[in-house]
């Protein structure tokens, strides 16, 4: 883990899927860290130093996008963050991972998300009965090749492109 960063990744979310699957996935079979809000996050302490801490104190962040994530406030926020950090220090530190089909209608509130999407790290969770093993090998891939500059990783996509 490079100086200075106290977690491999922060995973903004507003699912129980990042408990059920990627957590076990990523600190158990992995034994990476990870910086989750509702475990990591300073009780007291302003959210959006707390989400600026996180970001700024970990290799990647990656933002797990449902119909729920694109509600929701604080996710708003922290994509934000990741996008003006991604930006700032010209490093691929943002993967996108969509866990549902959105149609692009629905992305154009966060137009700043959909043009990462375009051109950044995206993968999509297979659909039910599709194997899985592809999804974790590419994330652990993107994850792994994250401290080149933007423009020279490639992406890595799922199912779908949006």
């Amino acid at each position: 883990m490079p100086r200075g960063c106290q977690y491999d990744a922060l995973i903004s979310y507003d699912e129980p899927w990042v408990l059920k699957e990627l957590l076990p996935e990523l600190e158990g079979e992995q034994g990476w860290k990870l910086c989750l809000h509702h475990r990591d996050f300073q009780p007291g302490k302003p959210i959006i130093d707390n989400i600026m801490d996180g970001i700024y104190g970990s290799r990647n962040t990656i933002c797990v996008i449902s119909h729920r994530y694109l509600e929701s406030e604080w996710c708003s926020r922290e994509i934000q963050v990741a996008s003006f950090r991604l930006f700032d220090e010209q490093k691929d530190v943002l993967v996108l991972v969509f866990l549902e089909e959105i149609p692009t209608h629905q992305l154009s509130p966060y137009h700043r998300m959909r043009k990462l999407g375009k051109r950044r790290t995206y993968l999509s969770w297979p659909r039910a009965g599709e194997h899985t093993v592809v999804f974790w090998q590419q994330l652990r891939l993107a994850l792994e090749t994250k401290d080149s500059p933007a423009e020279e990783n490639p992406i890595v996509s799922g199912v779908e492109a949006l």
